[in-house]
């Protein structure tokens, strides 16, 4: 499970450092993907094949599974570390985050999060102030 808030930068070849508490479990190959809220999903290869199951198991003649599949693994790579941990970030997961040097790592249970700062520090502030009807309606779902 990945949990927490690291700041980071993107180097002169547009690697970033993941975080030395990611890297067991994500391992040395991961796949990166456009996420929601414009910001990169990254997966851990065995949880990466269990959504890929799950979306496969999904009825394609309906146009929003078309559109979302199209979507998710159209910006999907699959990518690797070097031995300091760092990992390039592909252009196209670059331009659609927004992520020009400063970003954010979060972890978020079962994956990671890959934020512009400046999109995170935003988002992070309008959620906060929803966060307690969030919990409310989380509640109703049976969590």
């Amino acid at each position: 499970m990945f949990l927490g808030e690291y700041q980071h930068s993107l180097d002169i070849k547009a690697r970033f450092i993941v975080p030395a508490r990611f890297r067991e479990e994500l391992g040395t190959r991961f796949v990166a993907t456009k996420g929601l809220d414009n910001c990169v999903f990254i997966y851990p290869l065995d949880e990466w094949k269990s959504i890929e199951e799950k979306i496969r198991s999904l009825p394609f003649t309906r146009a929003d599974v078309r559109s979302f599949t199209r979507f998710f693994f159209s910006g999907a790579a699959e990518l690797e570390t070097d031995k300091q941990g760092r990992v390039v970030l592909p252009q196209n997961l670059r331009e659609y985050a927004q992520i020009d040097k400063d970003l954010v790592i979060i972890g978020v249970g079962p994956r990671i999060e890959i934020w512009s700062s400046s999109i995170w520090a935003t988002y992070n502030q309008t959620a906060a102030s929803s966060y307690e009807s969030y919990a409310e309606s989380l509640v109703d779902l049976g969590l």
